[in-house]
């Protein structure tokens, strides 16, 4: 077991999670079949003090069933370097708290291997570590500037305009070229975000399949494709796109290989990337999900690879 014994988990509340596609849950009971110990704590726990990492945590037993998939113990508070290994998986905005998290994990790290590495997901912000790979992704802006976003949709014609730290399909608009409402949406995006948005070039494929692709330590081990509903531009499951089995492309292979030494570099164990047609809109770092719907049709048992490649790096 590479002398893992005691796994501590960072996830909001084990209570609220939809067990039949959340990959944290797949992860951790993953880890509890090998014999690992869990222990369960959500962000707002964690304490620093003289330099030390503590959270208040309470031993966690998992169960595949829904409406009794778990049981605590009661809290205590541990130093967290004690551990052996952090997961980092609540899940975004990824906002001042995620960011001040990272922070603090940053200290046991790598004493306490903490997946994925707290100081690389601060530095590598999902819609932003993508642009790295600007020959890989549709044409992107990022700007406050109304007027840059009105010239973007005038050269693109379709674009899409979604928050720059959003997550799971919220605050996603599809603006048509003729769209009189652009105006509008920019002023409530105002009052909403202080920070720029994205605006994106319409891909016509996602009407196709928008399909995640799921890489453990650089190498790309399954993927899933999700199919928007039909009036909805947006694919995420949880607001109705619909999974199916599917297999990787040329493209997609050459993507993974592209992208897999950086993330490699970045020790990033865990990744779930977006593709559209022959495009890369996202690359997923906080809480990557999409675990048990690859095992579901079909495909790898990513859990089980991604607890391989921690023992590797515990090793």
């Amino acid at each position: 077991m590479a002398g893992i014994k005691n796994v501590a988990v960072q996830m909001d509340h084990v209570k609220s999670i939809n067990i039949a596609g959340d990959s944290t849950f797949a992860m951790s009971l993953e880890a509890q079949s090998r014999g690992y110990k869990l222990f369960h704590y959500t962000p707002e726990r964690l304490s620093m003090l003289d330099g030390k990492i503590y959270a208040s945590v309470e031993p966690m037993i998992l169960r595949d069933v829904k409406g009794d998939h778990f049981e605590l113990g009661d809290p205590e508070r541990v130093d967290l370097s004690t551990m052996d290994v952090v997961l980092l998986r609540q899940d975004p905005p990824f906002d001042m708290a995620y960011i001040t998290s990272t922070h603090l994990l940053e200290r046991i790290h790598p004493k306490t291997l903490v997946v994925n590495d707290p100081a690389w997901v601060r530095n590598s912000p999902e819609k932003i570590f993508v642009t790295e790979f600007a020959d890989l992704m549709p044409k992107t802006l990022i700007t406050r500037d109304a007027g840059e976003i009105r010239r973007f949709r005038e050269e693109m014609g379709d674009i899409i305009l979604k928050p720059l730290y959003g997550n799971g399909g919220a605050g996603v608009f599809h603006s048509t070229r003729d769209d009189r409402n652009l105006s509008s949406l920019l002023e409530m995006f105002g009052q909403m975000f202080r920070e720029p948005f994205i605006a994106q070039q319409y891909l016509p494929d996602v009407r196709k399949g928008d399909k995640r692709i799921i890489l453990v330590d650089g190498e790309a081990v399954g993927a899933i494709n999700r199919v928007p509903a039909e009036h909805d531009s947006r694919s995420n499951m949880h607001v109705g796109g619909r999974a199916e089995a599917t297999e990787l492309t040329p493209r997609e292979k050459e993507i993974c290989e592209r992208i897999g030494p950086a993330l490699k570099a970045r020790g990033f164990l865990l990744v779930g990337i977006d593709v559209i047609g022959d495009y890369m809109t996202e690359i997923n770092v906080t809480s990557p999900t999409g675990l048990r719907e690859v095992k579901r049709f079909g495909g790898a048992d990513v859990a089980a690879l991604l607890w391989d490649a921690i023992e590797s790096k515990r090793a």
